[in-house]
Formats: C-alpha cells, sequence, structure tokens
C-alpha cells in the first residue's frame, strides 16, 4: 500500500489532473491519495490558496467579497469543466465556500484557517469525483471524519497520538481515498491548519497512520537536487537520501519537502520518495533510513535568508550558572524560539528567525538582559542568511570544514559565524544576506564539480 500526495501544480488543471488519474491508475498499490489546493497554471499565475486568502481579508474586513468569491469559484469551474465533470461537484464547492463565508467571525484567526483550507477540502471532493467518473472508485474523506485530530491552541498544529490509530482504518477501504491535505480538526471540532507545506505533513501522518510501504511525494521536478537550480547551473541529482539529511535541507531553504514533513514517515520507518508528476517514470530521490556515503562527503548545500542575531557579552559568563537557562526565558516569554547558539567564554550569539520580531519586540528583549542579566553589551542585527553543507559523511571527511571555509574566502565574503551540531550532519556558516549566492555557487564547485571533471 502506498499514499501518494500531489502538490498544488499536480493538480493546478485539468490537463494535470489528469496525470495525476494516470498515475494513480499505474499501480493498485497507490490507494490513499493525499491532495493540495490547486496552484499555478503559469508562472504569473494565482494558487487558489492565495485568491482565498484576498477572500478572507475582504470578508473580515467587511468588504464586498462578490469579485473575490467569483474568482475561486471560476477555478474550481473550469476544472471541472475541463474533466468533464457536471455542475453538481461545483454546486457542492459553491455551497460549501457560502456556509464558511457565514461561520463567525468572533476569532478573525480561526475564521481566516476555515476559509483557507477550503482550497485543499474542495480539491479533494472535485479529484475524487473526477476518479469515480473515470472508473476508479474513489470517495472524498473529510479529516474529521477520517480521524486526524490535532492539539488546541495556542501550541503550533500537530497530530494528536490518537490520529495514528483512528486513520490506520483507511486501510480497509475498499475505493481510493482521497484526502485532503493542510488540515485537521481538535477534539471539539475547532479546524486548524499545518505550518506551510502543510498537506506535505498530512501525507507523512497518514503513511505513518497506515504502515504504507512507501510515501510518494508528487511535486513538479524529478528529484532532489544538490543545490537549488535557479542558483546553481545544473546541480547534481540526489539518487538517495538519509530522513537526516532531507530534514537539514528542507531547515535551510530546500523547498521541495516540508521540514516537518519527514517526522512521521521517519518515526514509522516508512521510506518517502520524491517523484515528477509530469515525468511518472523517473526514479525520483528516495529518502531512508540509512545509506551507504562513501561516494560523496556532501550530499547537498542549501541557503535560506531572513535571519537576525542577537549578540550577549558579559565578563566572566561561562561561571554563571543559569545565564543561558535565564536568557532563553526571557526569549520564551516574548514567543520567539532560536536556530542556533554559537558561543565564546565571554560571548554568544542566538540567531533567530527575522519575522518573529518587531522593534517593539526586540527593545524589550535587549532591556531585560541588560537589568536582569546584567549584560555588559547587548545588540541585535539582521540581514543574515545560513548556509549549509549537509551530508551523512562529512565527519567521516577530514579537512572538510578547512576546505569550505577556503571556498568562502575566494568568494571575497566574511564568515559571521560557524556552527556544527554534535551529529556532524550538517555544518552552518551564517553570512551576510547578500553575499548568499555566490558563496553556494563557491561551495557547490568546491564539493561537486570536481566528482565529475575528467
Amino acid at each position: 500500500m502506498k499514499v501518494s500526495k500531489f502538490g498544488g501544480t499536480s493538480v493546478a488543471s485539468a490537463a494535470q489532473i489528469e496525470k495525476v488519474a494516470n498515475i494513480i491508475k499505474a499501480d493498485p498499490s497507490r490507494r490513499i491519495v493525499v491532495v493540495s489546493a490547486p496552484g499555478k497554471r503559469f508562472d504569473n499565475d494565482v494558487k487558489v490558496t492565495d485568491l482565498l486568502i484576498r477572500l478572507a481579508n475582504a470578508s473580515l474586513a467587511g468588504e464586498p467579497v462578490d469579485r473575490a468569491l467569483d474568482d475561486v469559484l471560476a477555478r474550481y469551474r473550469d476544472i471541472a469543466l475541463d474533466l468533464g465533470l457536471d455542475d453538481g461537484i461545483t454546486s457542492i464547492i459553491a455551497d460549501d465556500l457560502a456556509r464558511r463565508l457565514a461561520a463567525s467571525k468572533e476569532n478573525p484567526s480561526l475564521y481566516f484557517d476555515q476559509l483557507k483550507a477550503s482550497g485543499e477540502d474542495n480539491s479533494a471532493k472535485l479529484i475524487a469525483a473526477y476518479l469515480t467518473s473515470i472508473g476508479l472508485p474513489a470517495e472524498y474523506i473529510n479529516p474529521q471524519d477520517g480521524g486526524l485530530v490535532v492539539n488546541n491552541p495556542p501550541a503550533r498544529v500537530q497530530a494528536l497520538a490518537e490520529s495514528y490509530a483512528n486513520l490506520s482504518q483507511l486501510r480497509n477501504r475498499q475505493a481510493i481515498c482521497v484526502f485532503p491535505g493542510f488540515f485537521g480538526f481538535t477534539e471539539t471540532g475547532m479546524l486548524r491548519t499545518f505550518d506551510r507545506g502543510g498537506s506535505d505533513i498530512t501525507g507523512s501522518i497518514l503513511a505513518a497512520a497506515v504502515g504504507a510501504e512507501l510515501y510518494e511525494n508528487f511535486t513538479d521536478v524529478d528529484c532532489v537536487f544538490a543545490a537549488n537550480p535557479k542558483a546553481v547551473d545544473n546541480p547534481a541529482e540526489i539518487e538517495k537520501m538519509t530522513y537526516r539529511e532531507m530534514r537539514e535541507l528542507s531547515y535551510a531553504g530546500f523547498a521541495v519537502l516540508h521540514d516537518e514533513a519527514l517526522m512521521p514517515a521517519f518515526k514509522a520507518s516508512v521510506p518517502v520518495c520524491i517523484k515528477n508528476t509530469n515525468n511518472p517514470f523517473s526514479k525520483g530521490t528516495m529518502i531512508v533510513a540509512e545509506r551507504d556515503f562513501s561516494e560523496r562527503p556532501v550530499t547537498g548545500i542549501s541557503a535560506d535568508s531572513g535571519f537576525s542575531t542577537l549578540y550577549v557579552s558579559k565578563y566572566l559568563m561561562n561561571r554563571e550558572i543559569g545565564f543561558g537557562r535565564k536568557l532563553l526565558q526571557i526569549l520564551e516569554d516574548e514567543q520567539v524560539s532560536y536556530e542556533h547558539i554559537p558561543s565564546g567564554i565571554d560571548n554568544l550569539s542566538v540567531i533567530v528567525r527575522s519575522y518573529q520580531l518587531t522593534p517593539g519586540k526586540e527593545q524589550r528583549i535587549v532591556d531585560r538582559i541588560k537589568n536582569e542579566l546584567h549584560a555588559d553589551d547587548v545588540s541585535f542585527s539582521g540581514g543574515f542568511s545560513m548556509v549549509v553543507l549537509v551530508g551523512e559523511g562529512m565527519k567521516y571527511s577530514t579537512g572538510l570544514a578547512a576546505r569550505a571555509t577556503q571556498a568562502i574566502a575566494r568568494t571575497g565574503a566574511n564568515i559571521e559565524m560557524i556552527n556544527q551540531g554534535s551529529s556532524e550532519v550538517s555544518l552552518v556558516f551564517g553570512v551576510l544576506q547578500k553575499d548568499e549566492t555566490k558563496i553556494l555557487q563557491e561551495l557547490y564547485s568546491e564539493f561537486f564539480t570536481p566528482v565529475f571533471a575528467g
């Protein structure tokens, strides 16, 4: 039994959905299908999710919603018409959107979520109807009926343990199960959405719950590449990688798979395969627990921007018991999570995602650290990128860090921070955002180009 997830570009149009149907038809073991909301059909197109955000914003602002609603319905209507479906499915979708628009606005965040989630929900209804119409018995599964139970706010959305037992029953369904990604329900029936890329998380949860032999994640690329093709020309293809390697690369900007999506599959030992809806016969990239890493120490190079640094200095900091805990408590009070904490004897830097900060929040943090921890120097600075080398074989490769720093030096850029985790699967360099691309290109040249030379 396989769980197959299809992303936004895979379900963006009737032509793409026909490809999805052919993929499902080609392998009877693909019995659970997870779908995203329709994505972009062409470069300047608008995703259905973005159309729904416009609709939600207009409704919450008390503005007319007719135009925004028509834009959403037109996308589904065009897909249904091109697939040869009757008006019944479009009417179902229209009724669903009307019900969501009429819901209580007492909690704007929840109102926004339930309207945004209609993209995946109605995509699943439409695709289930199409599969049935071409002779592939299929049924739409509402996540609440299927048993995808999530925690209550304000905590970040996660599936509760009972979800796995509930969803395991899908194995017994005779028809193909078409399941919307991106959201679940609390025990009291409140709809909550996962973070970005949430459909990947849904697919992974289902694969773990039913004990799938494989979780297929269909997207619009043949495989995972060793570096971003937008920054590096013709990067090497990765045929096989470990869960840890993919997690590290996803964290640092790889957009192929959400960095949280692997955890359920990893815990249940379900292998994952990244495949291309437009080229389904391509082998794709397999993500597994263990692999042979003797060929190349570095599996991939990734980079992500939007980081800020909190610098804290205090003489004899290293002898003060509890200093780090108190510092992190201040960040916790301000709802700020950290990414890295490189440190010296009398100073440390806390790397955080810049989107978590506001000028007011930064000032409160600085004031508290000065007043409560009596630090000598405290400051925030932004505009940083994290460039990450990832590979299970790195810890067995002598001189790898030296090669990396020399490559960065050749670009003329400065290294602001270096951090390596105890697992030695990744090596992180903090650099100025303006230097990110040239550093990524030089590191790729250092660790990958020689392999293919001669």
